[in-house]
């Protein structure tokens, strides 16, 4: 199922980093199923298992999370902070 499949893509992600749905979508095969990976990533119930909230826009942004935008920007700087990134996430 379609859906299975992104959140497979979503667990693959690398703590403290973060991939656009475009990039989702292509790693699937089809750069045009960016809203429904959008779609199926705001159906996921399981954020503490599968990391839907390391997904953000094309252009940076966060976008969409089910916690709320606050709540996805402290996961990201949070992760940055524990994974030894440089950089933090500065928006807002």
């Amino acid at each position: 199922e379609f859906q299975q499949r992104v959140w497979n893509e979503l667990s693959k992600i690398p703590y403290g980093k973060t991939v656009s749905y475009n990039f989702i979508a292509e790693s699937l095969g089809d750069k045009k199923s960016v809203r429904a990976v959008g779609t199926s990533n705001g159906k996921n119930q399981l954020s503490i298992i599968v990391p839907c909230h390391r997904v953000i826009g094309s252009d940076g942004s966060l976008t969409g999370y089910a916690g709320g935008l606050w709540r996805k920007k402290w996961l990201l700087n949070h992760e940055k902070d524990f994974s030894g990134a440089e950089k933090q996430l500065e928006i807002f």
